[in-house]
């Protein structure tokens, strides 16, 4: 499938094992199939320097930096600083990932919202949106969120491979945040997120793959990667009553607008 047309995967973990044996031919298949850009995504300090590294080194990669809720348990001294200090490169273009996960219990919940907090207040400062996780945990979500909301103001960021209902959806875009679709909205039994996602905003919705996770239909089973956007993709523009190339358009402006997505001396 080429839907001749770009897009952009605003979601990819290309630091990880996963990718070691073919990560260039990876990013190569991506761009190939359409893919104008990819967010990679960082989860601790030390992927998050990698993350910057493959933005630095690859004209469509643009990195986030950040540490994901199940991991910021496990977080060193200095991890922090080095976060903070890695998202002052130009190619950085988000904080996270960040948020609160209570499905597993890899690190207590108060510690996972002290670094929600900490996150979203280093987007505010360096007026960069932020990547928010969120399983099992809605109502959570959106009590944080509407505090920050309440202490910053309009909030800049993205509810990542969202999995919620349309009432939460619609809280968060009431916050200011958009909305990112990932590969479980192509699962048959995907009804009611396919519903959702068909009732977000034009100018609200994105796409991505959390690559090396959630491979859409018909590759589910199998390693994910970004040239899999164009199949969920395409099953949300069929969702939404798009064309393929509507929704391509319209996610491609979303997210360069919320992301700002250019490189000095080229890129794309």
């Amino acid at each position: 499938m080429n839907l001749a047309m770009n897009l952009i995967d605003t979601h990819a973990h290309l630091d990880q094992e996963e990718f070691d044996a073919d990560r260039a031919e990876t990013i190569a298949r991506a761009e190939a199939a359409g893919v104008a850009a990819i967010v990679a995504i960082g989860t601790t300090a030390q992927s998050s320097a990698a993350a910057v590294r493959l933005a630095e080194e690859n004209p469509i990669v643009f990195a986030a930096v950040g540490i994901q809720p199940n991991l910021c348990a496990e977080a060193a001294d200095g991890d922090w600083e080095r976060i903070v200090e890695l998202a002052a490169s130009p190619c950085v273009v988000a904080i996270g990932e960040t948020g609160l996960d209570r499905y597993w219990d890899h690190a207590p919940f108060d510690l996972q919202q002290k670094y929600f907090d900490r996150h979203i207040a280093l987007a505010a400062r360096l007026r960069l949106p932020f990547v928010v996780h969120m399983r099992d945990c809605g109502d959570d979500i959106l009590a944080a969120l509407q505090a920050a909301h309440d202490h910053h103001g309009t909030l800049h960021g993205v509810m990542h491979s969202f999995t919620g209902d349309a009432t939460l959806a619609a809280a968060c875009i009431d916050l200011g945040l958009f909305i990112s679709f990932a590969g479980m909205v192509t699962f048959k039994k995907s009804t009611e997120l396919r519903a959702v996602a068909a009732a977000v905003p034009a100018d609200r919705i994105l796409v991505e793959t959390d690559s090396p996770y959630l491979a859409p239909e018909p590759f589910r089973g199998k390693r994910n990667e970004p040239a899999h956007v164009l199949h969920t993709a395409a099953c949300l523009a069929a969702a939404r009553g798009e064309s393929a190339e509507e929704f391509a358009a319209l996610t491609t402006a979303n997210a360069r607008r919320l992301f700002h997505l250019e490189k000095s001396g080229g890129g794309t």
